[in-house]
């Protein structure tokens, strides 16, 4: 397992693909510090004793210690802690860890390869080659990212109806080393800062698009890819220091003839594993909701009590009654995600079929739990700002500059008018103010909103899984027992 230092040692030492405001910089440009420290958490928590056994898992390759971030789940257990591992490291940041997208579609394709090399028409031995990969990815404790969103162009319309058939990303040319792609997959988050890029298709596929439907992995500054980044960093700070420095990017990711030799293919050509590659990444990593989104709501919940108390208004009947309201969107999502891990099995579902095993045995979270607690979590974002709104009040939107709050001439004159509750330190006050800013009212609140609503599956996407999935005839059967009415099956 690599430290700190070490990983950043690696982003140092590679090619120069990054894209930003008219820019070609290289990695550990001063922008992407915040997110560097974000990421070097993940790194850290390995070898505290505080953290070491949760953050990390023994290889089912090798039985070596290995970051949990590059483990392949083998039971319910293994859910459960990387539920954990992710509320314990997003409750250090108050948002999130960065690492997630990696695992989850690491898991995502060591099931899809394992059913589409047994496949008499595979192209070439996909899971032999994830296998050599994944041995990598865990002994050098790589960061991963995943590449899933396509541009995709004219909404309406599938892959192959597109105008410009490069709208969802594709295989142009098969070789006998391998395959070139082109196409470009965008808000993938924290690819910048990335050592690997896993690539899995958007979508359910038909027979006849076969070549969207494709795995692979490549270097993160690999030739043929450019990165455009995008920067959601805090305002920084002179005098008033945050406890934790912090950003996040994304990045959007373009494949331009990018050439992919055969043993970093693990699946091309296949439609009906590429739509399950789809649904296994989005619910693997809707599973990690289950950990990230309880940790930020452990973090709203914190603002909006420190809000009341410095407001003065802690104790009143409207202020309980929204705090009990986010209690109860994290610890249900949280829940839903325990549920989804102790049911796990090696399952996928299949219209018609139901549950059915899948992949080599490894763990897969139950979907309707892992949908349910999402999707909880995820459409109640903004009503969790609304809620900060209404305890903060407007104090935050109008709270003055730093250098006005250091300023010989306005200092003790805002700390005067500032002052809400005088058990409290003026400056512990404004250092409360400044990151409630940080959090609400910052250009990178924005983007870290539509994030949270949007990441791993919009609220519709789990929506439709959920009523997809759930045996609602069951249900109606309840009623007709009840009714005295006749079977379904009798009339």
């Amino acid at each position: 397992m690599r430290t700190r230092e070490q990983y950043i040692q690696g982003l140092s030492k590679m090619n120069r693909n990054l894209y930003s405001n008219g820019e070609k910089i290289d990695r550990l440009d001063e922008r992407q510090q915040g997110v560097i420290n974000v990421m070097g958490l993940t790194f850290d928590a390995v070898w505290d004793p505080e953290s070491r056994d949760l953050c990390t898992a023994l290889s089912h390759l090798t039985g070596e210690t290995i970051n949990r971030f590059n483990h392949i789940h083998q039971n319910s257990g293994d859910l459960h802690k990387k539920q954990d591992m992710t509320r314990f490291l997003c409750n250090k940041v108050g948002q999130c860890i960065q690492r997630c997208m990696g695992i989850d579609a690491a898991n995502a394709v060591h099931a899809v390869s394992f059913e589409a090399q047994k496949l008499s028409g595979a192209k070439t031995a996909y899971y032999e080659n994830w296998l050599k990969w994944l041995g990598r990815f865990q002994s050098e404790d790589l960061v991963g990212c995943c590449a899933q969103t396509d541009v995709k162009g004219e909404r309406l319309k599938r892959p192959g109806q597109q105008t410009d058939l490069d709208m969802y990303l594709r295989v142009v040319e098969e070789r006998n080393d391998g395959i070139v792609v082109r196409g470009s997959k965008v808000h993938i988050s924290e690819a910048s800062i990335a050592d690997e890029i896993l690539v899995v298709p958007t979508r359910a596929l038909t027979p006849g698009e076969g070549s969207y439907a494709i795995c692979f992995a490549v270097p993160a500054d690999h030739e043929g890819v450019k990165q455009v980044v995008h920067f959601h960093n805090p305002r920084k700070r002179e005098h008033f220091q945050r406890g934790i420095e912090y950003g996040y990017t994304d990045s959007y990711i373009i494949f331009d003839d990018c050439f992919v030799p055969w043993d970093r293919v693990f699946l091309c050509g296949e439609t009906q594993h590429g739509g399950i590659a789809a649904l296994l990444f989005a619910l693997f990593h809707r599973h990690s909701y289950s950990g990230c989104k309880p940790a930020m709501l452990d973090y709203v919940i914190g603002l909006a009590a420190m809000a009341a108390e410095i407001n003065g208004i802690e104790k009143t009947p409207h202020v309980r009654e929204m705090l009990s309201e986010l209690i109860m969107t994290g610890e249900l999502g949280y829940a839903a995600g325990y549920t989804a891990s102790a049911l796990g099995k090696n399952e996928v579902y299949f219209p018609g079929a139901g549950f059915v095993p899948y992949g080599p045995g490894s763990c897969i979270p139950h979907s309707i739990y892992a949908n349910v607690g999402r999707c909880l979590s995820g459409e109640a974002v903004f009503h969790e700002q609304e809620i900060l709104c209404n305890i903060a009040g407007g104090l935050p939107a109008t709270f003055p500059y730093e250098k006005d709050l250091t300023n010989p001439e306005t200092k003790a004159l805002l700390e005067k008018y500032l002052r809400r509750n005088p058990e409290i330190p003026i400056q512990e006050q404004i250092k409360f103010w400044l990151s409630f800013v940080d959090f609400a009212l910052s250009s990178a609140s924005g983007s870290m909103l539509y994030g949270a609503y949007h990441g791993g599956g919009s609220p519709i996407m789990e929506q439709i899984a959920i009523t997809s999935q759930y045996d609602i005839e069951s249900k109606k059967e309840i009623v007709r027992k009840i009714a005295g009415m006749l079977p379904k099956a009798s009339k």
